[in-house]
């Protein structure tokens, strides 16, 4: 018995895509829906493909097509529009448009009132998100995700803010989940850090560290002589400054360094520049060191027209995710690691380097709730080992590219405008007195940061540290060790 030309595309589509192989699964869809347009779900799924293979425009037509023909389900295909043009492309207005629509199709669907919550946040607006995991919280009580986002919002009044014991009691009950044990513990540590419970606050975030762990202990282990030897293949693979290349296109400013050393402030500074459009933590280079194979010590023998089509590929994607713009920031923290393969395609590009504290940088990272990939941030001295190696390869980047500007966050924050200068200077820009005023800038922030950055400048974070230094001997001792590895 033959099977139809549409049912062997539409399973060949569905194997293509149950083992990670998108591109053609995208180009099974394609084909199967040249044939048989009437089916939404596939459409739907087409929609997943694109975006995976970075096609975000292909994408939001594909779920266009989808919704027009009655998708199942059609608030998931809104909510996954409003997550492209939000993450993907810049949009938050479209992206606003998109959620709500998806809540007038389902008006307590928890997944869109937590994406809106947070589309809010990025934008600044406190009271609009606050109302809206409100809103979640009606629809969910307790749900951890929306009671640590509420309480992240909230304006303390001490240690027995009803908050703070809201947050405890959520903690308190019996059969909790480890990872909502870990939602709800960071949100504790903050609020018991922000009103200045500070050995409390120590307590909480190693429960919710610890919780983290436990939620994936060996996704979330942290292999130290790994990451020596992946440090030690990036600096053999770029042993020598990069070849001139004539015609290198126009790349963006690069600012990195580590997380929470002041990479988002400096690119809201920026931004405040008539000239720049934000970028954000674009994906481009670490997308793009997963693509080459052998990465890093292939790229010791790259060739000229290797290197052309990596520099093609960044460039296309730098306009697909930001079209249009003059001068463009790609603020992607750990682009650190990848200074050798950016300057091997764009020998010229301009690079900021943000430096920070390093136990201000530490214990800020490590108060952070973030992906079990980064298993060195659970750990106060693992974090001090990673800072260790970091140092190690940026003295290798610097002594190639010792136009790399290091921009201090202690020292920019202390007195702005001299730091400022010398970052626009060194950016080719001239100065404008709005990039003083970054915090009234109504453009998205994407990162943990979203509050300080919409405040002036101020000293607070700078010598944090010393709040919990009856804490950190051994952090310490572990710098000690690493500064002299």
């Amino acid at each position: 018995m033959s099977i139809e030309p549409a049912e062997a595309l539409m399973a060949l589509a569905s194997r293509l895509r149950a083992a990670g192989r998108a591109d053609e699964a995208a180009q099974a869809y394609r084909q199967l829906l040249a044939i048989r347009p009437d089916l939404p779900d596939s459409w739907f799924n087409l929609a997943l493909m694109e975006r995976q293979c970075g096609r975000f425009e292909a994408a939001l037509t594909a779920y266009d097509e989808a919704l027009q023909r009655g998708v199942s389900g059609p608030e998931e295909a809104w909510l996954n529009r409003g997550v492209i043009h939000a993450d993907d492309l810049g949009r938050p207005d479209l992206a606003q448009k998109d959620l709500e629509a998806a809540l007038a199709v389902a008006p307590d669907w928890l997944p869109a009132l937590l994406n809106l919550g947070n589309l809010h946040e990025d934008m600044g607006r406190r009271e609009a998100a606050a109302e809206t995991y409100a809103r979640a919280l009606v629809v969910a009580p307790g749900h951890p995700v929306a009671l640590a986002r509420s309480a992240g919002l909230a304006r303390l009044t001490g240690p027995d803010d009803p908050v703070i014991t809201g947050l405890r009691t959520a903690l308190g009950q019996p059969g909790l989940h480890v990872g909502d044990r870990a939602e709800l513990g960071f949100a504790l540590g903050r609020a018991l850090d922000q009103v200045g419970a500070y050995d409390e606050a120590f307590a909480a975030y190693a429960a919710a560290n610890a919780a983290s762990r436990a939620t994936d202990p060996e996704g979330a282990r942290y292999d130290r002589t790994a990451h020596e030897r992946f440090i030690d293949s990036l600096i053999a693979a770029f042993p020598e400054p990069a070849a001139p290349v004539a015609e290198a296109g126009d790349p963006p400013i690069f600012i990195c360094g580590l997380f929470r050393s002041g990479s988002t402030l400096t690119e809201q500074i920026m931004a405040g520049h008539s000239r720049v459009t934000g970028g954000g933590e674009l994906g481009l280079v670490p997308g793009l060191a997963r693509a080459v194979v052998g990465y890093p010590g292939s790229m010791a023998g790259a060739a000229p027209d290797a290197l052309a089509r990596l520099r093609g590929l960044y460039l296309d994607g730098l306009r697909v995710a930001r079209p249009d713009a003059d001068v463009v920031t790609d603020k992607r923290p750990d682009n650190f690691l990848h200074i050798g393969l950016i300057k091997a395609m764009f020998p010229d590009a301009r690079i900021v380097h943000t430096v920070r504290e390093p136990l201000d940088v530490i214990l800020s990272n490590w108060f952070l709730h973030l992906d079990r990939s980064m298993g060195h941030a659970l750990d106060l001295e693992d974090l001090a080992h990673w800072h260790g190696q970091y140092v190690r390869l940026m003295r290798h980047w610097k002594a190639l590219y010792p136009d790399i500007l290091d921009l201090d966050y202690d020292a920019m924050v202390a007195d702005p405008r001299p730091a400022v200068g010398r970052l626009l200077a060194y950016c080719g820009l001239d100065w404008e007195e709005g990039v003083l005023d970054f915090h009234k800038a109504a453009t998205p922030v994407r990162t943990a940061s979203v509050w300080q950055v919409r405040e002036p400048l101020y000293q607070r974070s700078s010598g944090r540290w010393r709040n919990y230094e009856r804490h950190l001997d051994g952090v310490r001792a572990a710098l000690g060790t690493a500064s002299q590895a």
